[in-house]
């Protein structure tokens, strides 16, 4: 079973689908995918993202604003509202993006420390995007305790010391169809050295379709592309690698109910 730790269901285009959402998770079942978490960027959106998660039992979400997103703020009072229901099992995406943003942030970091502060009260572990801010992405997890929630960056594109230092504050680095890039050298790099019990995938549908599907909307079913390129990249069967990227999806997201099979 392979499990897709981070995608967008409420944003796929399902016009191939004549709106079905129930082909598009068959393929998923098709290709081997038992479970996805569906996750949150706004909070407007929150409640399509709960609906979606609470009619099908192989599908959770998370709550949280994106760090990009400026027409909407959110509490720590708020998150911790919305995460209650037992099908939201995180509290993100949040994090810092300094490529889409610019000018003055500091409404973005502190708009992470109210996510990192909500996680940790809730005990739910952080989806965390970070993109060309390192150093305070690293910096604010240190000093709000970001460890003591746990997490994930997501749709990892960093370099291996930062992988280091997110894993010694108990997080796990999960890798997006980006890694299949030929040009993604760095982060194929960073693919084989993370401890294998630390390792998560991801499609981030709609977007990042993996090699050969580049360019393409992505889904769901496409995950089985980047678990075989990852299994490749570090010398495993693709069964190794599903069994044990799985584990780590269920024991890193404990309010996710493995299906059984």
């Amino acid at each position: 079973m392979l499990v897709d730790s981070h995608c967008h269901l409420d944003l796929l285009d399902l016009a191939s689908d004549d709106g079905d959402i129930n082909r598009l998770l068959q393929r998923a079942k098709d290709n081997r995918v038992g479970y996805i978490l569906n996750v949150c960027i706004t909070i407007s959106a929150f409640p399509a993202v709960l609906k979606i998660a609470e009619a099908y039992p192989f599908v959770s979400a998370s709550v949280g604003l994106h760090p990009n997103e400026q027409n909407e703020e959110v509490t720590v009072e708020t998150l911790l509202k919305l995460a209650q229901p037992e099908k939201v099992v995180a509290i993100g995406e949040t994090g810092l993006d300094y490529f889409r943003s610019t000018g003055e942030v500091e409404w973005q970091r502190e708009r992470f420390r109210t996510h990192i502060r909500a996680a940790k009260q809730v005990q739910k572990p952080l989806i965390v995007h970070t993109r060309n801010a390192k150093e305070d992405t690293i910096r604010i997890m240190h000093e709000e305790g970001a460890a003591q929630a746990g997490g994930v960056m997501h749709c990892f594109t960093e370099d291996w010391s930062m992988a280091k230092l997110a894993l010694d504050m108990n997080f796990y680095i999960s890798f997006s169809g980006i890694v299949t890039f030929k040009n993604a050298i760095s982060i194929q790099e960073v693919a084989k050295k993370v401890p294998l019990d630390r390792i998560l995938i991801e499609t981030d549908a709609p977007y990042l379709a993996p090699n050969p599907f580049r360019g393409k909307p992505n889904e769901p079913s496409y995950i089985l592309h980047t678990a075989d390129y990852i299994a490749s990249l570090r010398h495993l069967s693709l069964e190794e690698f599903a069994e044990q990227s799985t584990q780590n999806f269920f024991t890193l997201f404990r309010g996710a109910l493995r299906p059984h099979v």
